[in-house]
């Protein structure tokens, strides 16, 4: 308990977060009591404070694996932002470089050490690591151990040794992208029990889903992009020439774009990597060789020129928008010549042929959908989505749906009744009543269902039975054959006659006609700059130049959002701003906020005083009688900013009775406790100084009243 309450005093410190997102606690807890697991989490869910507070809180130091020198620098540059001492050993030191990083890590100075699997699985760093106390492993990019992984790299498959050489050391492995055949056979790689696997939600709803015919791309893209301008955005294209071409275009319309691809020199690519995540180019077309080392948390939009081989790619190309939580657009244009190209890459000699075939078939079923994109993209991954998302194109224009219960069931219950071990032709072979040789030699004739769906025709029942994958009711087992198998959502309709909805196949062939024929037009979406907002950015942007570290590690746009909605203008107020910890503040939050304090100044000239009305908004509807939360909920912030805006008008003077805040017995509580240490150290000395028993905002309350009446 109390290393949990230490890691959440971490949490703000260093990551001026106030709560754990859902799992974190849960995870930490695990690893700080040296339990082995395996995490499953989306892009932008928080994967890498799970590893990054132990690693604070346990004695030793930290060892994570990661894949990309570019991956390695992004993650130390940002702990060293937030005042953690980290280091990585790789190919890009110079030999004094790699000297210095090595005496420190010995000297325990670092909390922290990133390295290659080549790295970690060499012989002379196994000597070296002999020599540390380590208290923790943690690999990134897990699924790149599997075979069944999309970004299987052999060294990750060494890995196997730790559990052997440092038994009594825990082990976190982590990824965004693995389904459950990837994630078992992590598991068995790591030797780590399934009781330790932490799996969060897929579902990342700030990220509009959207797949468009292919012809006329480029206009397409032209016209979405001039919607969205100043927005950081990524174009996936399935070749090196595409990306020149596509960048070539849109620079000769205006836009700040360039190209990256494997077939350029090492230097031009980290030229143009570089330039992106400084923000001095918006627009990156490349192929899939750019993004895994990439934790560029303003990328507003990804385009996918081509459709991607299979789902995890998709997913995990997709998920480099948005990272920090703001809305964000994904767009798929999707030819079936894209499936051709794919399966002329698939060779007879791949071993791993049918798999890769089969996952084609699943990321074409997806482009072609005409039901939630989001059930579809979720349930791949083994999550069911109860209701449709409202966030992509199908949901925003939906096929006309019925009541498909009965057909739901006819299916489920011949494929349990065939021991959920047959291909979808055989179930449907039977569901239809076949004769064929294959089903009267095992049997199939004389279970209960055989010929209960005669009368729908094959090509329906392949269409229903897809959406019942996408429902989450069957799964795919890819490493059985690609048999059929029930989930336990279908027991739901099997038991207790769940309803269900699906598209009729007519239907969907008429929807998908009209998508040809018809260019939809992507919705402008509302832009989260505003003018304030546009001079944090500027302001950000200079310290980021500075110290030559990409802008959103100073501070994300999601960050710079809070801030200019809520206009802090103090210490106390600006430690409430998300992503502000009291390191950073330090180091930028008195700038900042003269930034914002020039910038009320300014309206207030205008005529617009900001500053006046967000405080006097708050105190004329407490005066109303309406409660802090109250208040906080019918203005969109925080009670904490609330306490902050009625403090503020009790010293300007105000009529408050601060009885409906505080009690006589906590007012007496805090003026003692400022006396004793002062005024000026700060709300979160009072607060420990107080035991933690009295909140943040009654202390703001405490200050306001001794400050105007001492």
């Amino acid at each position: 308990m109390l290393k949990i309450l230490e890691a959440k005093k971490i949490l703000k410190h260093h990551f001026g977060y106030d709560e754990f997102r859902p799992l974190q606690e849960e995870i930490i807890k695990s690893v700080l009591d040296k339990k082995d697991c395996l995490v499953l989490m989306p892009t932008g869910g928080g994967k890498s404070i799970l590893f990054q507070i132990p690693a604070l809180i346990l004695d030793g130091i930290t060892i994570v694996v990661s894949p990309l020198i570019s991956l390695m620098k992004d993650q130390v540059d940002s702990l060293k932002a937030n005042g953690i001492n980290a280091a990585f050993l790789n190919s890009s030191l110079t030999d004094i470089q790699t000297s210095e990083n090595a005496r420190d890590i010995e000297n325990g100075k670092i909390k922290l050490l990133y390295v290659s699997p080549e790295k970690l699985t060499s012989e002379d760093f196994f000597y070296f690591l002999k020599k540390l106390k380590i208290s923790l492993f943690a690999i990134d990019e897990a699924h790149c151990i599997s075979q069944w992984g999309h970004d299987f790299r052999p060294e990750y498959t060494k890995l196997s040794f730790l559990k052997t050489q440092f038994p009594d050391i825990p082990i976190i492995a982590l990824t965004a992208t693995a389904d459950k055949i990837t994630a078992r056979d992590i598991l068995k790689q790591l030797n780590i029990s399934n009781e330790n696997q932490f799996i969060a939600s897929f579902n990342r709803p700030n990220l509009s889903l959207n797949v468009l015919p292919g012809q006329n791309r480029i206009s397409k893209i032209i016209e979405f992009i001039k919607n969205r301008p100043k927005q950081s955005g990524i174009i996936y294209c399935l070749s090196r020439k595409s990306t020149q071409d596509v960048a070539e275009k849109l620079k000769n319309q205006g836009f700040n774009a360039a190209f990256y691809h494997a077939g350029m020199s090492s230097e031009a690519r980290a030229n143009v990597q570089d330039n992106f995540i400084n923000d001095d180019i918006d627009i990156i077309c490349a192929t899939i060789a750019f993004g895994m080392g990439i934790d560029k948390s303003n990328v507003r939009w990804v385009i996918h020129y081509n459709m991607p081989k299979n789902i995890e790619n998709y997913y995990q190309e997709i998920g480099r928008a948005g990272r920090d939580g703001l809305k964000s657009e994904t767009l798929m244009f999707y030819s079936f010549q894209d499936v051709i190209v794919y399966r002329g890459f698939i060779g007879d000699e791949n071993p791993n042929k049918e798999l890769e075939l089969a996952k084609l078939t699943r990321m074409q079923e997806y482009a072609e959908a005409q039901t939630c994109r989001r059930k579809i993209l979720l349930s791949y991954f083994g999550e069911h989505l109860e209701n449709d998302c409202g966030n992509c194109d199908v949901c925003k224009n939906p096929p006309e749906q019925f009541d498909g219960t009965i057909i739901a069931q006819k299916a489920l219950s011949a494929l349990s009744r065939l021991n959920q071990n047959v291909s979808t032709t055989a179930l449907i072979d039977v569901l239809r009543g076949s004769a064929k040789q294959y089903i009267l030699e095992k049997g199939y004739n004389n279970i209960k269902t055989y010929g209960a769906g005669s009368d729908i025709s094959f090509l329906d029942w392949q269409q229903y039975i897809l959406q019942f994958v996408n429902q989450g009711l069957i799964e795919i087992a890819y490493d059985k054959n690609n048999v059929l198998q029930l989930t336990e959502a279908a027991k739901n309709v099997l038991f207790e006659n769940k309803q269900i909805k699906i598209v009729k196949p007519l239907e969907i062939k008429r929807k998908s006609e009209e998508q040809k024929e018809k260019v939809k037009t992507v919705s402008k979406t509302k832009t989260i700059s505003n003018e304030l907002f546009e001079r944090l950015r500027v302001l950000r942007k200079k310290f980021a130049e500075q110290e030559k570290v990409p802008a959103y590690i100073v501070f994300t746009d999601a960050t710079l959002e809070d801030m200019s909605s809520q206009k802090p203008v103090n210490l106390e107020d600006m430690l409430e701003i998300t992503g502000v910890g009291e390191h950073k503040y330090r180091k930028y939050g008195k700038q900042f906020i003269n930034e914002i304090n020039e910038f009320i100044k300014e309206k207030s000239l205008e005529g617009e005083n900001l500053k006046g009305r967000t405080y006097i908004l708050s105190y004329e509807l407490f005066t109303q009688g309406l409660s802090v939360e109250e208040i906080a909920e019918k203005r969109n912030l925080k009670p904490t900013t609330i306490f902050s805006h009625i403090a503020n008008s009790y010293t300007q003077g105000k009529e408050i009775d601060l009885s409906r805040l505080i009690s006589q017995n906590e007012l007496y509580k805090i003026i003692d406790a400022i006396k004793t240490i002062g005024k000026d150290k700060g709300l979160k000395v009072l607060f420990e100084h107080l035991n933690e028993e009295i909140d943040y905002g009654k202390i703001r309350i405490g200050l306001a009243f001794f400050e105007k009446n001492s």
